[in-house]
């Protein structure tokens, strides 16, 4: 048996693996690989946008598991999304003054995968995508592969963001593949778009054909009055619904859902099912069972009364302790404050003597800056003297102390 000559062999480079053009520009994004290091142990972080794991309903949801499994061995097996679980979130829609069907309710894994999914109906290569110069890094991760051209506008701290700008790209001839809009307690930024300025979208949306991703993860957790309407209850054609139980019950069950209009949703079934197939069956029936056995509406209460108190505490502590330069939103529901120190103030820069010295943690403003594209406004530095706090993972106690530490922290730089 003939073998080739070593020395033969060398003269043949190994081949390299080829991976997909849109990685070779593939980050992880800036706000996770901040979250790793700000969440050591002994840091007193309001960084995560984490809901706080002593309010998990966790008796009540191991006896919706413990029934689910002593009755359902179908809960174990593949199966289609679970139509009672589609008739509870019908019913969690019509609190949010949302009218739908069974038939409009997609299930998903998680409200991420739910922005993957839409990103895929609606977004080709090269596409075009409107979304705010002040973001949630989670709807950049999914329109990355399709090497988008984003287009952005800016966001009034009290109003949400600036229509007119969405006006102003549709009138110049732009034809994004759709919208990105968190309309409720808006992360990072805290700010919830006005009634008007929905009404306004909404008529853009039909006028120019422009497909809205409604981002809603905070809707049922508003603590000023009853929440207004979302976009998705304006219409029901343009408005492209997306809901999760992740901030209302917790993170790790990974459950979310679209409304959609019915004729789209066997294409958002196969383009899902090229992901994970389906959803999980045991999640869906468990938190079903849960939702059976009426216990959400007190624990949603005891997470209003819980981080209104935390929220309220966070803002009294700022007017306390903060630099008069220093200003910030007020939020009405959601888990996020939105503070902008004065433009000299690089608040990266601040971040390691926070962690470092004094072991307060937060998130600079620029983790949270809409990536480059052809037509993208000059977001570059609009943030850089900018920084989210999260109020809902931490004690009143804790914030008074953490809010005092970066007090001392602002005074000294700003």
């Amino acid at each position: 048996m003939s073998t080739i000559p070593h020395s033969l062999i060398r003269e043949f480079p190994e081949p390299e693996i080829t991976l997909a053009e849109w990685t070779r520009t593939m980050k992880r994004s800036v706000l996770r690989e901040m979250l790793a290091v700000v969440s050591r142990p002994g840091i007193l972080s309001f960084a995560g946008g984490l809901p706080d794991p002593k309010l998990f309903p966790v008796k009540e949801f191991a006896e919706a598991v413990s029934q689910v499994l002593a009755s359902d061995a179908k809960a174990l097996q593949y199966g289609p999304p679970f139509l009672p679980l589609k008739r509870h979130i019908v019913a969690l829609m019509a609190q949010r003054g949302v009218i739908c069907s069974e038939d409009q309710v997609f299930i998903t894994t998680g409200a991420q995968q739910a922005l993957n999914v839409l990103t895929h109906l609606f977004l080709n290569d090269g596409g075009q995508v409107l979304i705010e110069e002040l973001v949630y890094s989670g709807i950049q991760q999914a329109i990355a592969p399709f090497n988008p051209d984003i287009l952005t506008v800016t966001t009034d701290l009290q109003q949400g963001m600036d229509v007119d700008k969405v006006e102003v790209h549709l009138l110049a001839g732009s034809r994004p593949s759709f919208l990105y809009a968190i309309s409720e307690a808006h992360n990072p930024l805290g700010v919830t778009l006005s009634r008007d300025r929905k009404q306004q979208l909404v008529a853009l949306a039909r006028q120019y054909g422009l497909p809205i991703i409604e981002d809603d993860p905070y809707g049922l957790l508003r603590y000023e009055s009853s929440a207004a309407s979302p976009m998705r209850a304006l219409d029901e054609e343009w408005v492209f619904y997306v809901g999760s139980f992740s901030k209302i019950l917790a993170p790790a069950l990974r459950l979310g859902w679209i409304v959609a209009p019915e004729f789209l949703v066997s294409k958002l079934t196969v383009i899902k099912e090229s992901s994970d197939l389906e959803t999980s069956a045991f999640i869906q029936r468990s938190v079903s069972a849960y939702l059976d056995a009426g216990h959400l509406p007190a624990h949603l209460d005891r997470l209003r009364q819980t981080y209104r108190l935390r929220r309220d505490t966070m803002l009294e502590a700022m007017a306390r302790e903060f630099p008069p330069s220093a200003r910030w939103t007020r939020p009405t529901g959601g888990m996020f404050i939105w503070v902008e120190l004065p433009g000299h103030v690089d608040t990266a820069q601040l971040l390691w003597p926070a962690v470092e010295e004094l072991q307060v943690a937060f998130i600079p403003g620029t983790a949270f800056e809409a990536t480059a594209g052809s037509n993208r406004t000059d977001a570059g530095h609009r943030a850089k003297n900018c920084l989210r706090l999260n109020f809902s993972n931490c004690s009143p106690d804790t914030i008074e102390e953490g809010i005092g530490r970066l007090g001392t922290l602002l005074h000294k730089y700003c």
